[in-house]
């Protein structure tokens, strides 16, 4: 698999990104190596996304298949695994590996250790700011920050906006910070003390707008314009009665608009906080000039390089606070003339972290103590899941499902949040709960008929691999338990799914017979059942001990290999 032309050109440059030896070489690195950097022109970009409220170190592993359709097949971040750390040259078994890619990654996480922890990371940007000055350093959040964790869903964000506000970013973006709800969303973005930027929410009404589009900052003697995109299908891969006043959309008019008043005003760099996806945000990059950066979003990739669309630099930051990104840029003529780039891994075990923030993080999950540290069970197999196909985490969830709900079919969304747990690990409440924590748990029972499994199959799949990135919604495929089938990636809408077959008796799923099928995170109001978390509580304390094998019940047919490692 090919980087393609403008891809070869940036890997000479990757392990510099990385931090040099240090991480693309098997040592590990001292905290001084991970802020170690050339520092370059007026202005520090810091950027972190997709936080998902996990303000302690975690474990978390990438993806093994992140497949990429129509122009963006085989291009990044559509690589992954040993074929990632070939394209950019990242040595096995070192610490660049353990934090880009799934190989290894058991043995690389007992080495390494945890990631992320928020006050680990606002010791490298306090860090970052000492040495560049406060006034060349913009620290921008990509949103997904408020949701993902107990304490956060306990008190409805308010943890998450208490702690960032300590970070003292200077604007932030949304998606899941919208299933609050729209007041609950007012009432913490008052709390804020910067701005919640949103330039693609608009009244459902009147169409004027709900937010602040946009916010122009001095930094470096440069006038710079950071405009905010939010998740631009929320209503629709969400609960709509939870936003029932508002309409999102990617809105290339509006934000071309916006990009013309801020160059009108003489602004030197226009920056795009972006929580579209990254394939998302490439085409529209082709598409509306005048932007000099994308800090994109939803997505979760992590690139050890910007990549470049025209005169776009588009910067991936990863996930659950694993990273921070930093890009370095020198602006001339109100052009990028030079830059400098690094994914800094936030390595917890080597990085001092900063008292004020341990402090902070302590008082958010202290009056929880309990429910997060109850041991619910063990496993024997790694717990993860990211991956377009399958996650070992959401098979566990499957396999509660079809137990406790006595159900012949299970489904789980295909969300990409959630910890991972590594063998011989004890599964605890907090586990589970940054698996569950959503406002819309309920694990319903129901009859659907073949037809309409397939249906639903299909309908994920399209907004997978749909090869127009704009009808691409995220995530991955939804989890099915009991359930086996064929998913071709590159057949036309309707056509992608075949050979579904019912585990339990061996059968092909007849389109007219009814099945019983358990899943959560149903999308419509009304949905009743117990929360997920619940029931997967009740089925790990049940069996205490958690054996399974990663799912190979899904069959992938696709036209090459392009970013498909099978597990």
């Amino acid at each position: 698999m090919s980087l393609g032309r403008r891809g070869l050109l940036q890997v000479a440059a990757a392990v510099a990104a990385l931090g040099g030896d240090a991480f693309a070489q098997r040592r590990e690195p001292t905290q001084e190596d991970l802020l170690a950097f050339k520092a370059t022109g007026q202005v520090t970009l810091l950027n972190f996304t997709d936080l998902h409220a996990q303000i302690v170190p975690i474990y978390f592993r990438e993806p093994s298949a992140n497949i990429g359709v129509g122009a963006d097949r085989g291009l990044p971040p559509h690589i992954v695994g040993e074929k990632l750390l070939a394209a950019y040259k990242v040595g096995r078994n070192s610490v660049g590996a353990y934090a880009l890619a799934c190989a290894d990654f058991e043995d690389l996480a007992r080495t390494y250790g945890r990631l992320g922890g928020l006050d680990r990371l606002s010791t490298l940007i306090k860090a970052i700011r000492a040495e560049r000055g406060n006034d060349k350093v913009l620290l921008l959040d990509g949103g997904d920050t408020w949701q993902g964790s107990y304490s956060a869903l306990q008190t409805r964000g308010a943890d998450m906006v208490k702690i960032i506000n300590a970070l003292k970013p200077d604007a932030m973006t949304g998606h899941w910070e919208f299933t609050y709800g729209q007041q609950r969303v007012q009432e913490l973005i008052k709390q804020l003390e910067f701005p919640f930027l949103a330039g693609n929410v608009k009244d459902a009404t009147w169409g004027d707008p709900v937010f602040q589009p946009s916010a122009v900052f001095q930094r470096g003697g440069l006038s710079i314009g950071v405009i905010g995109q939010a998740f631009p299908y929320t209503p629709i891969a969400n609960p709509r009665y939870l936003v029932p006043d508002w309409e999102f959309g990617i809105d290339e008019d509006r934000i071309a608009a916006n990009v013309e008043k801020l160059r009108n005003d003489k602004v030197d760099l226009v920056v795009l906080l972006s929580h579209n996806g990254f394939d998302v945000d490439r085409k529209l990059a082709s598409r509306v000039k005048g932007i000099d950066v994308i800090l994109t979003g939803h997505t979760h990739d992590a690139l050890p390089m910007p990549v470049k669309v025209g005169d776009t630099l588009l910067v991936a930051a990863g996930s659950h606070g694993k990273f921070l990104a930093r890009l370095d840029l020198e602006v001339r003529d109100r052009r990028i003339r030079n830059y400098e780039f690094r994914l800094i891994p936030v390595l917890s075990e080597i990085i001092d972290p900063d008292p004020d923030l341990t402090a902070l993080v302590y008082e958010a999950r202290e009056p929880y103590g309990d429910k997060l540290d109850k041991v619910l069970g063990r496993t024997e197999a790694l717990l993860y899941r990211r991956g377009n196909f399958n996650g070992t985490f959401d098979d566990l969830i499957c396999q509660a499902l079809l137990a406790e709900r006595d159900a012949e079919i299970a489904l789980s969304p295909g969300f990409r949040w959630g910890s991972t747990l590594l063998p011989d690990q004890d599964i605890t409440g907090d586990g589970l709960f940054n698996q569950t924590a959503i406002t819309y748990p309920a694990a319903y029972r129901t009859e659907m008929t073949g037809a309409y499994l397939k249906q639903v199959l299909e309908d994920v799949a399209d907004n997978l691999f749909n090869p127009d990135p704009y009808y691409q919604q995220g995530g991955d495929m939804v989890r099915a338990g009991g359930l086996a089938y064929t998913i071709a990636v590159d057949k036309p809408v309707g056509q992608r799914i075949s050979d579904m077959t019912l585990l339990k008796t061996g059968q092909k799923i007849d389109a007219a017979k009814k099945y019983v099928v358990s899943g959560w995170a149903s999308i419509n109001e009304g949905t009743e059942g117990p929360p997920v978390y619940d029931v997967v509580a009740r089925h790990i304390q049940r069996i205490q001990t958690v054996r399974l094998q990663p799912n190979r019940r899904v069959k992938v047919v696709v036209a090459d290999d392009a970013g498909y490692l099978p597990g």
